[in-house]
């Protein structure tokens, strides 16, 4: 996807749960979508980590946007309806990239798999998700 897209869907980010954790798309395609998020004061859970909700949100927010690409043209709506997260390795700093592929397409399901990455791609944690689709 050209970048002045993916300039023009990261405006969205504004409030909501992406600009608060600064997730930012970096890949767009159909099937395949990536993001960065930050680990800092907005990501860390009390000890100082990047915590599993954060990670949570970008799987979330990767699934969940890649639904909705593949169905925007026929008025569909695509909504996750379960998230399954592993937290391999921990993460003080930095960025994190979440990468999703779609494991399956149907009419009224899709399937994800989504994995967080640090900046020397190692495997943070891999997850699952579930997306509805509906027509308005």
């Amino acid at each position: 996807m050209e970048p002045e897209l993916i300039n023009k869907i990261n405006e969205y980010r504004e409030k909501t749960l992406m600009g608060a954790l600064g997730i930012e798309f970096t890949v767009v395609e159909l099937g395949h979508i990536e993001a960065t998020m930050p680990v800092d004061h907005r990501t860390h859970q009390p000890y100082g980590l990047l915590h599993g909700g954060a990670s949570a949100a970008l799987a979330e927010t990767l699934g969940s946007f890649g639904s909705h690409l593949l169905v925007q043209a026929e008025n569909g709506l695509a909504v996750g309806v379960e998230l399954n997260i592993n937290h391999l390795k921990s993460k003080r700093h930095g960025m994190v990239t979440g990468v999703a592929k779609i494991l399956h397409q149907g009419r009224s399901i899709h399937v994800w798999n989504i994995e967080i990455l640090d900046e020397e791609k190692s495997l943070l944690a891999v997850s699952r998700l579930t997306v509805m689709v509906k027509t308005k």
